[in-house]
């Protein structure tokens, strides 16, 4: 008896490249494969290979991911290439699902389990499953209905070519395995577009060293969102003051992965060398960087607690050293013979 899982496979994407849109055809091609391509699967244990790109009816157009623009209520067409890398015939599941930012800020599709709400319910297919001849690639056309009441701007999701795969997991039991890949689709649906990117909250730590010459560390992370309806990405920097404005330390501004509409990511940098100047303020900044036009960059600000130990300590003893002198000073003088009262 079999034990069904289902597990999440590699999604192999590559860079963004815009082109224009590919030609429309009533059925797929297929024809002989010559080269590997850009989204490609790693063998698993049966040893079947495979790749996704987008295609045209001609074959691969050269673009690595399908950019697309269109207006609510209209219709447009496309091509994945399914490339099958084995010596025999091998049947995949070919669909189309959405797309989301992960905690990490990569690019991920739902899982097959979960049902789409976005571009991936859009995606039609004229069947659900496509058999690729071996060494061959399989030209599949595809269909996007852009809805009515579609909200503008960018709508991001993907086309996959699944295959389910028996393997055996550690403890001897037979497993059913979905291994995805998938070609990217971005369409930017006509409309208003509010490009805007937003620092939800910033926190700090501070730890001394326990040498005070070396200062201390500050660990800054800070929550970056998407608040608008267009893909972003960016850079982000850090700049810590002390008292009065004073500058102790900046960053070098570190890259923002591209975030979808809604998507957010924790940038996380340590900070070494700070000296503890009781007061700490880190300021953050970011600069979004979107496709169309330069954007105006966000910043806030918050503050932390750091004491110089080290010199508190002085001061105490210090401290403590100059009331013992005065008290022994004055008990003296109480003491001391001819002293008018």
């Amino acid at each position: 008896m079999f034990v069904r899982g289902l597990l999440a496979a590699a999604l192999a994407v590559a860079p963004i490249l815009a082109a224009t849109p590919a030609s429309a055809s009533p059925a797929a091609a297929a024809v002989p494969a010559r080269a590997a391509v850009p989204a490609l699967a790693a063998p698993g244990d049966t040893g079947v290979r495979w790749s996704v790109q987008p295609s045209s009816a001609k074959g691969p157009d050269g673009r690595d991911f399908i950019i697309r623009r269109a207006n609510p209520g209209e219709r447009i067409t496309d091509y994945v290439g399914i490339t099958n890398l084995t010596t025999k015939p091998q049947t995949f599941s070919v669909y189309g699902t959405d797309a989301y930012t992960t905690d990490d800020g990569s690019f991920a599709l739902l899982a097959a389990a979960q049902q789409p709400t976005d571009i991936g319910s859009w995606i039609g297919l004229g069947a659900k499953q496509y058999t690729v001849p071996a060494n061959t690639r399989l030209d599949v056309p595809f269909s996007v209905t852009i809805p009515d009441n579609a909200t503008p701007g960018d709508h991001a999701g993907g086309v996959i070519a699944s295959i389910a795969e028996e393997q055996v997991d550690a403890n001897g039991q037979k497993v059913l395995v979905d291994r995805r890949i998938a070609a990217r689709v971005y369409l930017t649906v006509a409309g208003a577009t509010t490009p805007s990117m937003k620092i939800d909250t910033v926190r700090l730590e501070y730890s001394q060293s326990a040498n005070p010459a070396d200062g201390g560390t500050m660990t800054v992370s800070y929550l970056v969102r998407n608040t608008g309806n267009l893909r972003l990405s960016g850079s982000g920097a850090v700049r810590v003051n002390g008292p009065f404005g004073w500058q102790l330390a900046r960053t070098d501004a570190m890259e923002i992965p591209e975030l979808l509409p809604g998507g957010s990511v924790t940038i996380t940098e340590k900070i070494t060398g700070v000296q503890p100047a009781v007061r700490l303020a880190a300021e953050v900044s970011v600069v979004p960087a979107s496709f169309d036009e330069q954007l105006t960059a966000v910043s806030r600000s918050t503050g932390v607690w750091a004491w110089p130990w080290a010199l508190v300590a002085l001061l105490g003893v210090a401290l403590i050293y100059l009331i013992v002198r005065l008290v022994r000073r004055k008990v003296r003088t109480r003491r001391a013979p001819g002293v008018a009262q």
